[in-house]
């Protein structure tokens, strides 16, 4: 029988006694009273965290990350891993840039549609190796992490692609209707897909595969196609994440995307959605990267040195990964 995808939040079972029922509650409302409790202790730590202007460029720093977080969502609820979002986001972000320098601009509705594709290419290789072959995940998209990053260095030549466009700056520092171009995109990314998710039979597939493939293909889901589009979504998701972030960064680097990858699964994680996979929702996700980026905000704001910041992020990892083992049993 196919699983229905859970409500972005449960709402507790009604009981005589509601102080017996804080598990349910912890469990349904447990990501926003975190998130809450963190602002406020960064509140009294530093007096400008709650000001207009620094939560807009927490917000403008999480959409990265949080498109980046909602293409590995998919990934995860099929019970698979997504390894390789940093490489492909450098990748996508090189072939971009070189459409829109300076010298040779070319228009947006042709720039992003072709690092998309970059994207949503590598994204085919990885689920169709996934569900076709029976490999790993984790090994398929740590080979497809190399080799992508390979691939950008020999593309950009081993250095920076920059003098880029104003019309591609602005989708990492331009405004539409009074808003930073990144937070609406991440808006605009996250409402497509959590509609997907909760309304859709794909999106029902999805948890489906996840919760257990063998019934999901006994009931006649065609598990191969949903996995690897579960994949092509995550490879196109971060080719419009590395855009922005070359957008911002106002030059492609090979480097780029580093280690995002550990963010997105972070965030993921942090919101809810199990490695075992089948079961998660994409407004956990959105708020376990509001988390993150929160996190390492406050942590600027109070001066602490960048490596501390990778030791709380580890731990972070570490933690979620215990809560989510703990969960299951």
């Amino acid at each position: 029988m196919t699983p229905v995808a859970e409500s972005a939040f449960t709402p507790p079972l009604r009981v005589s006694k509601p102080w017996k029922a804080w598990p349910q509650y912890l469990k349904s409302y447990g990501i926003v009273a975190t998130f809450v409790a963190l602002c406020i202790a960064l509140n009294f730590a530093s007096d400008s965290f709650l000001s207009w202007d620094n939560w807009t460029n927490i917000i403008r720093q999480t959409a990265i990350n949080g498109i980046l977080a909602i293409g590995v969502t998919f990934v995860i609820l099929t019970k698979g891993i997504d390894l390789s979002v940093g490489s492909v986001m450098a990748l996508a972000g090189a072939v971009g840039a070189s459409l829109a320098t300076s010298s040779n601009p070319h228009s947006l509705w042709m720039v992003i549609p072709a690092a998309c594709a970059v994207g949503a290419a590598l994204g085919a290789v990885n689920g169709l190796t996934v569900s076709r072959w029976g490999l790993p995940p984790f090994v398929v998209t740590l080979g497809m992490l190399s080799a992508a990053r390979g691939v950008t260095f020999i593309f950009c030549d081993g250095r920076p692609i920059p003098n880029l466009s104003e019309n591609f700056l602005a989708l990492g520092a331009g405004d539409l209707l009074g808003l930073p171009m990144p937070i609406l995109l991440l808006a605009l990314t996250f409402l497509v897909a959590w509609f997907t998710l909760r309304y859709t039979v794909f999106g029902r597939h999805i948890y489906a595969v996840g919760g257990s493939e063998k019934s999901a293909r006994t009931s006649g889901v065609r598990v191969t196609r949903v996995v690897t589009m579960a994949y092509v979504i995550s490879g196109l998701l971060a080719a419009l994440a590395g855009l922005l972030l070359t957008a911002r960064t106002t030059a492609a680097l090979p480097q780029a995307g580093v280690a995002y990858e550990l963010d997105a699964i972070a965030a993921v994680v942090i919101g809810g959605t199990s490695l075992s996979g089948g079961v998660g929702t994409l407004t956990g996700t959105l708020f376990g990267a509001l988390i993150i980026g929160t996190i390492n905000n406050g942590l600027d704001l109070m001066g602490v040195s960048s490596y501390y910041q990778q030791i709380v992020k580890g731990a972070i990892i570490v933690g979620a990964v215990l809560l989510d083992v703990s969960r299951r049993k």
